[in-house]
Formats: C-alpha cells, sequence, structure tokens
C-alpha cells in the first residue's frame, strides 16, 4: 500500500510524515524529485532529490514521470515530480509513504491505482496554516513571503471542494491538535 500524505501550504505535512514514519519504520519513503533551490536545513535525496531542469527533462523524455507538476513562482519555474526510478515495486508487499499535494495523490493514484493508494488529506483553518507559514519563513535568511502568499493563492484554487470531490476525498483529518490527528490517522491505517 502507498500511503500518501497531502494538504495545503503550512498544513502540518512535515510533521505528520515524520510521525507515521516514527511509528512505521517499515514504511519506505518515496524521495520526489524538484528544480527548486535546496531550503537551509534540507538535505540531498531526503526531503527531495534536487535536480536540474536538464535531469527532469530527461525523466520526462524516458517516460519514467509518474506525476509532475510546475508551479510558477515569483522566482520563477520550480518543478516537482515523483519518478519511477525504482523506488516503488508494489509487487513486493513493501508499504510506502509518500507527501505532496492534490494533483500528485490523483497522478500517483492514477499510475498505480486505486486500490493500492490510501489518501491522508490533512486539513488546517486557512489563518492557522498563514501564521504557521510566516512563522516559518521568517526562521529563513531570506524570509520569500512573496512567494508564500502565492502558494496560498494557489492553494485556495488546487484544493477547491470542487477537485477534492473529483478527486473521491471524502475523509480529511483535521490537525488541530497533532496527536489527535495522528491518532485519527493511525486508527484508519489499521482498518
Amino acid at each position: 500500500m502507498i500511503y500518501y500524505l497531502f494538504g495545503k501550504s503550512a498544513s502540518g505535512k512535515d510533521t505528520i510524515y515524520k510521525r507515521l514514519k516514527a511509528l512505521h519504520p517499515d514504511w519506505k519513503e518515496v524521495t520526489p524529485y524538484t528544480t527548486r533551490p535546496i531550503r537551509e536545513g534540507e538535505r540531498e535525496g531526503v526531503e527531495y532529490h534536487f535536480v536540474t531542469d536538464q535531469r527532469m527533462d530527461q525523466f520526462e523524455q524516458t517516460g519514467r514521470i509518474i506525476e509532475e507538476r510546475t508551479y510558477q513562482t515569483v522566482y520563477g519555474p520550480w518543478r516537482y515530480a515523483t519518478v519511477d526510478d525504482g523506488q516503488i515495486v508494489l509487487r513486493t508487499g513493501q508499504d510506502y509513504l509518500m507527501i505532496g499535494v492534490l494533483q500528485s495523490y490523483v497522478s500517483t493514484r492514477d499510475y498505480f491505482g486505486a486500490r493500492h493508494v490510501f489518501p491522508i488529506y490533512i486539513e488546517v483553518p486557512d489563518e492557522i496554516r498563514r501564521a504557521r507559514a510566516r512563522a516559518r519563513e521568517m526562521k529563513e535568511a531570506t524570509p520569500k513571503l512573496a512567494e508564500m502568499q502565492r502558494r496560498f493563492e494557489a492553494d485556495r484554487v488546487d484544493f477547491s471542494e470542487e477537485k477534492l470531490a473529483a478527486a473521491g476525498i471524502d475523509r480529511r483529518y483535521l490537525n488541530l491538535d497533532l496527536e489527535d490527528c495522528i491518532e485519527e490517522i493511525e486508527r484508519d491505517v489499521r482498518g
């Protein structure tokens, strides 16, 4: 099974991802690829594989892209992708943990089949997300507040109720209290 964690910016996805990984050390992580610059505290091959546009183009030309999305940021286009690079082999019975956005969840579900992908949609009220995002940006040497605002505007469209319904998302995990949120996810994962 692929457990796919997704939600809007600053919904707590990274924290929940780390907690789920600690609770399920046997779940294999799938490292996505991006052309965006590495952030302070990130490491190559951990949060992402940081690659050039040319490398991403090579993956596309060889048909190895599972899902890809490009964001037109205030710094230019940033690409994100999951690449069929041997990290996911479902026939082994291995469970996987992935993180992304609604579009990437849908593409991954369509690529592998709905019966192999378990959606974990994290939801947080906008005012709380905005405060979290601002606090995170202010820790950066050069805060990217304009990019933060662009992401919030994009989230309004990318996670619209219509798109969530079209993707079949009927279960939401409210992340107001981390422990309660993790407990709810764990109940559903255990079935």
